[in-house]
């Protein structure tokens, strides 16, 4: 039994689609589970019960978070550690592998150009001290022996239906196919990387099922050379076949259009990812794996055919 704990969102469900390459006994568990794959159990759950956490862990081999709060400082600072502790405790006690979808807040702000597994670790905001906090209980139990685990970190990401939980879906996409201005936050003239997430689904997957990926971090394949926000918009743009308009939304609307996008409230803090180069980089996962990420063009593309078909 491979179990993804948080299934329904936007990895959760992309990973269920890959595991049926290993497993057809798979367990999806959230609050309101529905099938991915015919195959697959469903097992309704409040994971801030460890209660409820150990009846979905119970029986794992693998055991998959991906689990998203809403995206609030509040709820995280509460949720998150004791979910970590929870989800820890019952791997421990059932001999279950876990694996962590991480992403990465927990960064240093100065080494975000050029992004790897070896990065300094220094949260610069409120949000990222929580995911430097959950990803070190994490390391701490591997480190004791107690915990055969891995970290799998992601950049932003993009994909098929994920508008209310990315960004680039929601305030660039979005508005382009609805003939508005994209609205792009900090720098339009620096870089992003984007995690395209049929293929972080697939890497998470893959990780999951390599025994000797465990007991250490990844990062999820991204595509290189990632475009500035001019860019993004301009590539959008040409796929949705409709005209380039941006604005680079300041602080203060942000916050404005926060009143209307809840993924949006809560991201003043996390504008310094925007204000400079954000390059991702996977080195580590396509060399060990021949895993080739998505060409951002391919991604693009296939988010515009599946979202707005013409």
């Amino acid at each position: 039994m491979q179990t993804i704990l948080g299934a329904g969102g936007a990895i959760g469900i992309e990973l269920a689609k890959a595991l049926t390459q290993y497993t057809t006994d798979i367990r999806l568990v959230s609050r309101n589970p529905e099938k991915v794959n015919d195959t697959d159990t469903l097992l309704s759950a409040d994971l801030l019960q460890a209660d409820d956490v150990k009846k979905a862990v119970q029986g794992s081999s693998v055991v998959y978070v991906t689990v998203g709060f809403p995206y609030n400082l509040k709820v995280w600072q509460n949720r998150w550690p004791k979910l970590m502790e929870s989800v820890i405790a019952a791997c421990v006690e059932f001999d279950s592998k876990l694996v962590f979808f991480d992403n990465i807040y927990m960064y240093d702000s100065d080494y975000l150009d050029g992004m790897d597994e070896e990065t300094p670790i220094n949260p610069p905001s409120e949000k990222g001290k929580v995911r430097a906090r959950i990803s070190q209980m994490l390391m701490d139990e591997i480190n004791a022996g107690n915990l055969t685990a891995l970290i799998a970190r992601s950049a932003d990401f993009y994909g098929p239906s994920i508008a209310n939980t990315s960004m680039l879906n929601e305030t660039v996409i979005k508005n382009l196919a609805k003939g508005k201005k994209a609205n792009w936050m900090g720098a339009a003239d620096r870089k992003h990387s984007f995690t395209y997430t049929p293929d972080a689904g697939k890497a998470t997957a893959l990780l999951g099922n390599t025994p000797d990926a465990y007991n250490q971090v990844w990062h999820l394949p991204t595509a290189p050379d990632p475009y500035t926000g001019k860019e993004w918009v301009e590539h959008i743009a040409k796929a949705l076949g409709t005209k380039p308009k941006m604005q680079v939304a300041p602080k203060r609307m942000i916050h404005l259009i926060g009143l209307f996008v809840p993924v949006m409230k809560e991201m003043p803090e996390m504008l310094y990812q925007y204000d400079r180069d954000y390059v991702f980089d996977s080195s580590k996962f396509e060399k060990r794996f021949n895993m080739t990420p998505s060409p951002y063009t391919e991604g693009i593309a296939k988010v515009v055919a599946a979202d707005y078909p013409k």
